[in-house]
């Protein structure tokens, strides 16, 4: 099971109003055309690999999926349907997503380099085992500082390209508070402190947790890009730092934690039948 804070989640507020804004005046991509993007670009499994974050729902409420039995996997199988949750990108993206920005995404992606990229990252994508690649990442890290290599500096500018940290912040404090709040609407949980109340105790943990996400993602990058050369790394680079690719991953990234925090409350109101109320 993958922790939370590897498949990330925000809330449809002022970048997805900002993007049907955008739509508005550009060219929207047809319904065939986001379909070919999300598997060019490898976006129909990340947003597969969501339902890797299932198990994070009972650890938040202190409890292991294991206590609810085989219940557990059947919710998760119900409420994180593959099919469902690509329906959902699909129309999330019809609205926002220019035939300019998928293609100039869809010619990198379908580029030898960009193919090679998309197969890495499915298979890093779909990792179940946990601590798998924060492990092994990290000792690809020891290994190339004990060398000085420029490769780590190379992964940091790559992270930096994705913008992985900061919506990686914003997302595990929006998906807990959505999970939390619906959870406590649903009577599954007993909150002893309201919203803004719960808002100020995660913003006080902020840098704490920035430090934390921005050596998980150094080390899940180390992990991923193992057989791409440094050559290949900084192209990527460069490719992610280009303007219509960076409006192409703040939209996915708003795409894919929308659909977490939609699950994710889906999720809370599924517990109202299977956990008895308990105060948090």
């Amino acid at each position: 099971m993958q922790s939370i804070r590897q498949v990330l989640m925000i809330p449809l507020t002022a970048l997805m109003l900002g993007l049907f804004a955008l739509s508005a005046t550009a060219e929207p991509a047809e319904r065939a055309q986001v379909e070919a993007f999300l598997e060019v670009t490898g976006f129909d499994v990340a947003l597969e690999s969501i339902r890797l974050s299932a198990d994070a729902a009972p650890q938040m409420l202190g409890l292991q999926a294991e206590d609810f039995g085989s219940e557990w996997k059947r919710l998760v199988s119900e409420v994180f349907k593959t099919q469902l949750m690509h329906d959902m990108a699909l129309d999330i993206l019809q609205k926002t997503l220019t035939e300019q920005l998928l293609t100039h995404a869809a010619d990198f992606y379908a580029s030898d380099l960009g193919k090679r990229l998309v197969v890495a990252e499915n298979s890093s994508h779909m990792i179940e085992e946990d601590g798998l690649k924060s492990e092994s990442g990290a000792q690809i890290i020891e290994g190339l500082n004990r060398i000085g290599s420029e490769r780590v500096a190379i992964l940091e500018r790559l992270n930096r390209a994705s913008g992985s940290e900061e919506s990686s912040l914003k997302s595990i404090q929006e998906v807990q508070i959505r999970f939390l709040m619906a959870a406590a609407g649903a009577g599954v949980i007993e909150l002893q402190m309201d919203e803004p109340d719960l808002r100020e105790a995660m913003q006080s943990q902020e840098e704490e947790l920035r430090a934390n996400l921005r050596q998980s993602a150094l080390e899940g990058a180390a992990y991923t890009y193992q057989a791409f050369s440094d050559e290949e790394m900084v192209a990527y680079a460069e490719a992610l730092e280009h303007p219509d690719m960076q409006q192409v991953y703040s939209l996915m990234n708003a795409v894919q934690y929308e659909i977490m925090a939609n699950r994710f409350e889906a999720v809370a109101e599924r517990l109202r039948q299977m956990q008895p109320s308990q105060d948090l």
